[in-house]
């Protein structure tokens, strides 16, 4: 069979427009070629039929519950009548035809993808442990990588290959069929809705280079710096992001190994900032030779808090003390529990202002991080609940009391997510060898930092020198949620003296790191194989849960060489230095500018 399938015929109207794109196509090869691609990529079950795709799909989705429900009924009332199931008439035979059918084409246009993964060998499955020859290269650089930001020595790969020189393809526009142009000019008129254009073309990467075009045309401003093609728009559509015109490019750097509770991984690190990459990198080189961290994980739970009104603050009262009775959390549990297979509720706390009443119920997310399955099963809660409490009026599924993307003491005393403390020894040697200071004067500069000057800035969760900047790093790389840096980073970082005052103990204690490994952006291509760089993509088969919560103590590991490597870049006093050398363009402002 040909591995490059057509699509059907376009109208025979569309035959001059066609003629003009082949000649635009000719004179660019390297738009033919992606073009052929995303041809080859987008076909699916419903293309060889006439319709537009969202009357297709209505159309067999109507057929398939209509036949469920008529053999239903139909062997329902063979079993009242005691007649043999395997006895049909020639209606049931037309109903099964138009079953199965109907079930080929929705498998196919929906679940293609998903039965192709579990029948799709592993890449890891055709690599051999006897290829991954690792060779650790001599350091022989004379100034340390940022200005006494010492990064850890390379380690590279037997044999080492050659790597051309990289450069930036050039930019491909998207030439308008005449269909498209009348599209675009309906954008801009308002007569077409432009979150439509997806379900009425079919076509996620035409959808978005149609839209890109309108938006350009009704602001005139130009996109031309912002990416559109190469990227998979049909993966973002209902889940990550809507109307999209382009996507953003953000680098990826490596720190590490970190040797973390005795395994080693390298991070990824999403950044723009200069030096963070580096300075995490130092940082992991001296927990490297101080023989390694570790971590604990202290309590696994998402949150979520509905807000409820009574008439009365009695009332609401009776409310708060029936949840918190332990006679009826089993009930609430088990009511809570239908609405998950990995939920399960843990506790409830409430409080009342007035007769408003807020209940924080916490559960176990499995892998995921959790925030729409947590809602689900509050929501079962409250409709038990308005049985035997008719007069409560729910406000909102959400109150604020849970407290998500928002610093919040409940977060910092309570924790949300995953709370995880790490720690390492670094010996005195290392401190000088590599961190370039000396024990006391980290000690006393994270005291009067992090502890006092926190606290004289009223910080809530933020006794830290800059945990969120490795949070965020990898919260993007790796498909997180990134507004919920705000309360994952909260952070108390520990220095103590040890051992007759020659060796530095460090720890890290952060109560709401919010993580998961499926859902969101972590099914996105390159989020994914960062994920997988890590050994924690997807979901966790023997251990539900396991991949969320080791990515969690990654997380504090590398916060933890973060801080580590930055206290002693202030403590040597070269942080400026290494920012001035490392963190500023040599490009000329005005020229870019105005570029």
């Amino acid at each position: 069979m040909d591995a490059h399938r057509r699509r059907s015929s376009p109208p025979a109207k569309n035959f001059s427009a066609d003629q003009q794109s082949v000649k635009s196509m000719a004179k660019n090869p390297l738009k033919v070629k992606m073009m052929e691609q995303r041809d080859h990529d987008a076909v699916k079950a419903s293309d060889v039929l006439p319709l537009p795709i969202y009357l297709t799909n209505a159309a067999f989705f109507t057929l398939f519950f209509s036949v469920v429900y008529f053999l239903l009924t139909r062997w329902r009332e063979k079993i009242r009548s005691s007649t043999p199931l395997h006895v049909v008439t020639l209606s049931e035979m037309v109903a099964i035809s138009a079953f199965v059918a109907s079930f080929i084409y929705l498998l196919g246009f929906f679940g293609i993808d998903f039965v192709q993964s579990i029948f799709r060998p592993s890449h890891d499955v055709w690599t051999s442990e006897d290829d991954e020859v690792v060779l650790v290269r001599e350091d022989t650089r004379k100034v340390p990588c940022g200005a006494g930001i010492d990064c850890a020595m390379p380690i590279l790969a037997s044999p080492v290959p050659s790597v051309p020189k990289v450069v930036d393809p050039v930019p491909v526009s998207f030439d308008l069929t005449e269909e498209d142009e009348e599209i675009v000019k309906s954008v801009v008129a308002g007569t077409t809705p432009s979150y439509s254009l997806e379900s009425k073309l079919g076509d996620c990467a035409r959808a978005a280079a149609i839209r890109r075009e309108a938006l350009q045309r009704i602001t005139g401003k130009s996109l031309s710096g912002l990416p559109l093609e190469g990227f998979d728009y049909a993966s973002i559509l209902g889940q990550c992001c809507e109307m999209p015109v382009g996507y953003v490019q953000i680098p990826v750097g490596i720190a590490g190994p970190l040797l973390l509770d005795g395994k080693e991984y390298s991070v990824p690190m999403a950044t723009t900032e200069g030096c963070l990459v580096a300075s995490t990198n130092r940082g992991c080189k001296a927990i490297m030779m101080s023989g390694g961290a570790n971590s604990v994980l202290l309590r696994d739970a998402m949150t979520r808090a509905p807000v409820m009104r009574f008439a009365t603050a009695k009332r609401a009262a009776e409310l708060k003390f029936y949840v918190e009775e332990p006679a009826n959390f089993d009930t609430l549990a088990s009511v809570f529990n239908k609405s998950s297979r990995f939920g399960r509720l843990q506790s409830i706390k409430c409080a009342i202002a007035g007769k408003n009443l807020y209940m924080r119920f916490s559960c176990s997310t499995g892998d995921a991080m959790g925030m729409n399955m947590v809602s689900k099963g509050v929501q079962n809660v409250l409709d038990f609940l308005q049985t035997d409490f008719p007069d409560m009026d729910v406000i909102g599924i959400s109150g604020n009391y849970c407290s998500d993307k928002k610093p919040a003491a409940v977060n910092w005393i309570e924790g949300r997510g995953k709370s995880v403390v790490c720690e390492v020894t670094i010996t005195g040697d290392v401190v000088k060898k590599v961190l370039k200071t000396d024990v006391q004067a980290l000690v006393e500069l994270n005291m009067l930092k992090n502890l006092t000057g926190s606290a004289m800035a009223g910080a809530l969760g933020g006794f830290n020198a800059h945990a969120s900047n490795i949070v965020s790093a990898i919260f993007i790389a790796t498909g997180q949620d990134p507004a919920q840096n705000v309360e994952s980073s909260h952070c108390i970082t520990m220095m103590e003296a040890v051992n007759n005052g020659q060796d530095l103990h460090v720890s890290v204690t952060m109560p709401s790191i919010e993580v998961g490994t499926v859902g969101g952006g972590t099914q996105l291509a390159s989020q994914s194989a960062c994920l997988n760089l890590l050994g924690v993509k997807g979901a966790s088969r023997e251990a539900p849960g396991s991949n969320a919560r080791l990515l969690a103590t990654i997380v504090a590991g590398s916060v933890l060489a973060g801080e580590l490597s930055l206290m002693s870049a202030i403590s040597a006093g070269h942080l400026v230095r290494s920012h001035m050398k490392y963190n500023r363009s040599s490009r000329d402002v005005t020229r870019a500018s105005s570029s």
